[in-house]
């Protein structure tokens, strides 16, 4: 059997890849849907963005892609064929009347897709079905197929989750006819994590595998998705990541806590600010417009260095975050957790503005600085670990002399990758610190996000 395309093929597609896995099982009665989205590298804000921090981002060369079929059955069949050298193909069916039913109760389908660990990975499929349909009311009763491939490296940092999310969404969409913004597409992803798969995430994950553009920095104020001008990378610049080795999940308890510990501080500033009748109506209800300045004239010593979440709940009520709650039992790191998004948000605005306005290497030493400086505050947050500080130190010590000019921990910490700024002739320093320090793996390369990216449809020659 052999598929052709009767759309526009986007330069990002490998279409060998994809007829290879056309020819795998599909129905040829049945056009399927084709859609890619790039995974990506956290150059600055990271853990910043549900505090509303401006962020920079690259969207990488590496990509999932998902093929979406509609069926006529009443099922729901997923595969991953994400890292199968390891896992292997993983599949999973449900019944659209647990998953994909008009009027669906939310947390149902999550108890459901998360029920079985050993199957846990489909909620990031399946959740997209759910999304769609409570979003725009759209009939999928019939069923549907979906298969996932990915490159994106799972664990690592660098959003193989949101490249799941945002590539399957968007053949979805099209797949019913439907055309949705790459913002809308991004919320809708978010969503997916948040409610279904249970992961509080920030929003510019999702942003950049829709909206990214090829080796260029997605600048994103998350307040609560406000694109602004891209930034172009100086030409003999490069930005890439070095894989750690320690695996990375957003939905650890570490993230968790330090998420939840800024909004505990978030609201703590705003009762001392009504006590006494300081302003807070510039900051929008976002932590990052607090200035660093503020903090330290207004706000020395009000924070807590550490709470726990029965004082908390005892003292200030709520912390207002509609995706996590707060554990009566943990001791939560209040003070860092809170401080960081402030001086974050300054630091990746002074990053921008440095790259804007380029001129020459000390211009890379300051903006490595400011990675530097970003890497010691994910410390300070204890989002840390010993084998990203083993990479960051050997890159500080190669240094300009050698073409390295800053590097920090990505992404929602705890491990993962390391993103480095250097010299576009210093790759291969870059390669020898991989291999030294971390598993050898160096991401590197970039690609458009979803929006720019034509879904495809293809049909069999036999119809």
């Amino acid at each position: 059997m052999s598929w052709r395309n009767v759309t526009v093929v986007s330069p990002d597609i490998d279409v060998q890849s994809v007829l290879a896995t056309l020819a795998t099982g599909f129905d040829p009665a049945t056009p399927v849907w084709v859609g890619r989205a790039p995974g990506r590298l956290d150059v600055m804000g990271g853990i910043a963005d549900y505090s509303g921090s401006l962020v920079l981002q690259m969207p990488l060369a590496m990509a999932a892609v998902a093929y979406v079929q509609m069926r006529t059955d009443g099922r729901v069949l997923i595969e991953s064929r994400a890292d199968a050298a390891l896992l292997g193909n993983q599949r999973v069916a449900y019944a659209t009347r647990d998953v994909c039913e008009r009027d669906l109760d939310i947390n149902r389908v999550r108890s459901i897709v998360t029920a079985d660990a050993t199957t846990a990975w489909a909620a990031y499929i399946v959740g997209t079905l759910s999304i769609l349909v409570q979003q725009t009311g759209v009939n999928l009763s019939g069923g549907v197929t979906i298969v996932v491939d990915s490159d994106v490296p799972l664990g690592k940092g660098v959003s193989s989750s949101a490249a799941i999310e945002v590539a399957t969404m968007r053949a979805l969409i099209a797949a019913t006819g439907r055309d949705v913004d790459g913002t809308t597409l991004a919320i809708w992803c978010q969503m997916v994590e948040n409610l279904i798969v249970g992961a509080p995430c920030g929003i510019m994950d999702q942003m950049t595998a829709a909206c990214g553009t090829a080796n260029t920095f997605l600048a994103l104020r998350c307040q609560p998705a406000q694109l602004l001008p891209e930034i172009k990378l100086p030409a003999h610049l490069v930005v890439c990541g070095i894989d750690s080795g320690v695996r990375h999940a957003v939905s650890g308890a570490d993230y968790r806590s330090v998420r939840v510990g800024a909004f505990m501080g978030r609201r703590i500033l705003e009762v001392h600010a009504q006590q006494n009748h300081l302003p807070t109506s510039h900051w929008n209800g976002y932590l990052a417009n607090v200035t660093p300045s503020e903090l330290q004239a207004h706000y020395h010593g009000v924070l807590p260095e550490q709470i726990t979440g029965a004082q908390f709940i005892s003292q200030y009520g709520s912390h207002g975050d509609p995706v996590t709650v707060v554990d009566p039992t943990r001791l939560y790191p209040v003070r860092e957790s809170t401080v960081h998004p402030i001086y974050e948000n300054h630091r990746v605005q002074l990053y921008a503005q440095l790259l804007q306005g380029y001129h020459d290497m000390t211009t890379a030493q300051l903006l490595g600085e400011l990675m530097y400086q970003s890497h010691q505050s994910y410390s300070a947050c204890e989002l840390g670990s010993s084998a990203t500080d083993a990479i960051v130190t050997a890159v500080r010590l190669h240094g300009a002399p050698a073409g390295l000019y800053g590097a920090k921990i990505t992404g929602g910490g705890s491990g993962g990758t390391v993103a480095v700024l250097a010299q576009s002739e210093a790759v291969a320093v870059v390669q020898e610190i991989a291999t030294m320090y971390g598993t050898g793996l160096v991401i590197h390369g970039s690609s458009d996000g979803a929006a720019r990216c034509p879904v495809t449809r293809w049909e069999s020659t036999q119809r």
